[in-house]
């Protein structure tokens, strides 16, 4: 029997390769006055860009464009609504990460209504937005977070009293998700490696939650069996459609994934340290995913209630191994085995790397959250996950 289930809205989606050239008709119908959103570099120097200003002038548009470098900060979402709000904005269009999604998301809800971003943010903030905006379409161009399918915009004040939190309402979810990959495919190969093990971070994650269902259970697998084929092969062949395809669909599934089924202890802790540490975020989900699952699989094997989440792991085992009839146990440490690999072929950096020390691992711990992860993680085990990779 399937268990009864709730499913969060979802943009309309247009998928596959060569699906940037719809967007001028798509934007036109919106209207004459455009806000873009983009990163410094990536989209601005793509053959695809020039072709789309020109596209978009042709048809009477008027650009009124926003560069983000780095997570966006209160700071900059408030200049650049200040700026347009009175320019008759009739559409938010983000090219770029999931920095750049998450502006674009937080800018066209603050066109509508008064006062800082921050006055509505989650936790920081003493408001509740009204859910109204602009309307905005995402267009990612690396495969990481799956912004464009979700609810939030993740807003960052990074420094000792820093916070990283997110504006969030169900009307926020993009009217439109546009995902070509062929916007990947000059991806550096550090992004690609950042951003997939986010990606891959939160498609697991939302597998082993304790909010997930057969739904978003079924979609996770076939986002993971993506990442199997694709991820490595993105990361040292980066001009391979294919692959990067596989990508661009696994970080979609994501984001459907996570607004439906949560996330885990890795993402509890990322939260923090992105608000204390300019580090970026794929790098601590990557870096952290191995040693927060063997935690929590240590602390379900001793748990008398862990045999459904083993069986999970047992599961992604078997999709990553090409042994068969074996006991549940080997794909389980088979499935630890593999992460410890791709997190080394991946090359990606320690904690250290950024500044953080043994010395703050309190003060992260104290304020993560963990609590739609398959198994509760004390402070203890928290902290030996950061300690590893430091």
């Amino acid at each position: 029997m399937v268990k009864p289930f709730r499913l969060a809205r979802t943009p309309q989606i247009l998928f596959g390769s060569g699906t940037l050239t719809d967007l001028p008709a798509i934007v036109a119908g919106y209207g004459s006055s455009l806000v873009l959103v983009t990163g410094e570099k990536s989209f601005a120097a793509s053959p695809q860009a020039g072709r789309l200003y020109e596209q978009l002038s042709t048809r009477g548009v008027k650009i009124h464009h926003v560069t983000i470098s780095g997570e966006p900060s209160p700071a900059i979402i408030d200049e650049a609504v200040n700026r347009m709000k009175k320019s008759g904005i009739s559409l938010v269009v983000s090219i770029g990460g999931g920095s750049v999604m998450d502006a674009g998301k937080a800018i066209s809800a603050m066109l509508t209504t008064d006062g800082s971003v921050t006055d509505y943010l989650e936790v920081v903030g003493e408001k509740e937005h009204p859910g109204t905006k602009v309307p905005f379409i995402a267009v990612p161009t690396t495969s990481g977070t799956g912004s464009e399918a979700t609810k939030n915009a993740v807003i960052s004040q990074v420094g000792k009293n820093g916070f990283k939190r997110s504006l969030r309402h169900d009307n926020f979810v993009p009217d439109m998700a546009l995902v070509d990959p062929d916007l990947t495919l000059n991806t550096p190969p550090e992004i690609t490696a950042a951003a997939g093990m986010d990606c891959f971070t939160q498609l697991t994650e939302a597998y082993l939650s304790t909010k997930a269902n057969e739904y978003t259970d079924a979609l996770a697998l076939q986002g993971i069996m993506a990442i199997k084929r694709s991820l490595l092969r993105s990361y040292t062949h980066g001009d391979d459609i294919d692959a990067r395809s596989d990508m661009s669909f696994a970080a979609l599934t994501s984001g459907i994934c996570l607004a439906n089924a949560g996330l885990g202890a890795v993402h509890g802790l990322a939260g923090i340290i992105g608000a204390l540490f300019d580090i970026p975020h794929g790098v601590v989900c990557g870096t952290l995913m191995a040693g927060a699952n063997e935690e929590s699989v240590r602390e379900l094997r001793k748990s008398k209630n862990g045999e459904a989440a083993l069986q999970k792991y047992s599961i992604l085992g078997r999709l990553f191994s090409d042994t068969a009839i074996k006991r549940d146990s080997y794909y389980v440490d088979f499935f630890l085995d593999y992460l410890r690999a791709i997190t080394y072929l991946l090359e990606l950096p320690g904690l250290s790397s950024y500044g953080l020390t043994s010395d703050d691992l309190p003060a992260i711990t104290a304020q993560s959250d963990v609590k739609n992860n398959p198994v509760i993680l004390d402070r203890n085990s928290m902290e030996e996950i950061l300690t590893r990779r430091l």
